[in-house]
């Protein structure tokens, strides 16, 4: 299997519904609770894609476009955008649907790095 084939294969989509219990004052999805969601996504498709033991470093620019109200469904998307030698980058977006309406909209984006570790909690070369 080509990198190509092994990316589409490790991407991930999660639908959520949005309840009242995930919302702030203003109704809409707590961003602290999109970021939870978006970094559970990314590593799921992180370890989809190496089949090893991974960790987040970081998470970079996290984008909220649009508001997202209760009533709600989501779809995370997961896709690995970049590969290096211990290290991988997933890029993870947040569509709104509107559960009595059709169409949805891009509401969040942002980028997870993670790093592959060995039993001795050490950074390792990802398998390609």
């Amino acid at each position: 299997m080509n990198i190509e084939e092994k990316i589409n294969r490790s991407e991930t989509r999660i639908f959520k519904a949005v309840f009242p219990n995930t919302t702030n004052h203003y109704d809409t999805l707590f961003g602290g609770t999109a970021m939870h969601m978006m970094d559970e996504v990314a590593f799921i498709t992180a370890t989809r894609f190496s089949r090893q033991v991974m960790v987040t470093v970081s998470s970079d620019r996290i984008d909220f476009k649009k508001p997202i109200p209760a009533g709600t469904i989501v779809e995370l998307v997961g896709r690995v955008i970049h590969i290096g030698n211990t290290s991988l980058k997933v890029g993870v977006e947040i569509y709104i649907e509107q559960m009595y309406a059709e169409g949805r909209e891009l509401a969040v984006h942002g980028d997870f790095t993670f790093v592959a570790i060995d039993e001795h909690k050490k950074p390792v070369s990802i398998t390609k």
